[in-house]
């Protein structure tokens, strides 16, 4: 795949925490992130099983940060600080690992996006466009973050659901099944969105609150945060979704 050597191995190594046997690497030519010479952060190869180079293109792993299996880092991506990508999971584009991340499984971060602090993106979760994912936060199964969506705190994308556009999902909030959120919409606080729900618009849904009817839900600069509003929505929305379910079984 890649004809040009950018870096050799150094007989500096160790055993990651994964047991897998990782090189110190130096470069063996400029490159946009690094200068000849340069000692970088650590791989468990130059190449992988399959001959295709472990990281290409203007791609540069340093500091601590460790990319291990089958895991490769392409075009302008960088991977640092403590960071490390493993399993077949791939960094590429612009994007940015760094600070505590993990990425790995089948995991796919690209674009500009960006994974940092203590965040995970694992499983065949999709991190790109200038998404970010941070904190303490967890993208993971088949979930797909993308667009300007930020997803951070505690938060946890699972399942088959998506956040994108400037969407924000925050603090303990979860989103899993085949939820979406997106828009402007921003899930915080302890709120769970899953199953079929849609939380779009400029929409605010926080606090201990499950959405999980299968309606779009899009309430334009309405906070829902109070006990009180979340005990009228809940019954509004269950009053609608069994009002939907009589007139389809009517139409029948």
């Amino acid at each position: 795949m890649v004809e040009k050597k950018l870096f050799e191995l150094t007989s500096e190594s160790k055993i990651n925490f994964l047991g897998i046997r990782i090189f110190r690497i130096k470069a063996l030519v400029k490159g946009k992130y690094y200068e000849k010479g340069e000692v970088g952060g650590w791989v468990e190869s130059i190449e992988l099983k399959n001959g295709d180079a472990r990281v290409y293109g203007d791609a540069w792993v340093s500091g601590n940060a460790e990319v291990s299996g089958d895991a490769w880092v392409s075009g302008n991506a960088r991977v640092y600080g403590d960071a490390w990508v493993s399993g077949n999971a791939e960094v590429s584009g612009n994007a940015r690992v760094y600070g505590n991340a993990r990425v790995y499984g089948n995991a796919r971060v690209y674009g500009d996006a960006w994974v940092s602090g203590n965040a995970e993106v694992s499983g065949n979760a999709r991190v790109y466009g200038n998404a970010e994912v941070y904190g303490d936060a967890w993208v993971y199964g088949d979930a797909w973050v993308s667009g300007n969506a930020e997803v951070y705190g505690n938060a946890r994308v699972s399942g088959n659901a998506e956040v994108y556009g400037d969407a924000w999902v925050s603090g303990d909030a979860e989103v899993s099944g085949n939820a979406e959120v997106y828009g402007d919409a921003w899930v915080y606080g302890d709120a769970r969105v899953y199953g079929d729900a849609r939380v779009y618009g400029d929409a605010e849904v926080s606090g201990r609150f499950d959405l999980t009817v299968n309606i779009d839900f899009d309430l334009p600069r309405i906070k829902i945060n109070t006990k009180e509003k979340l005990e009228k929505l809940k019954k509004f929305l269950e009053e609608y979704d069994k009002d939907k379910k009589s007139s389809q079984k009517v139409r029948r």
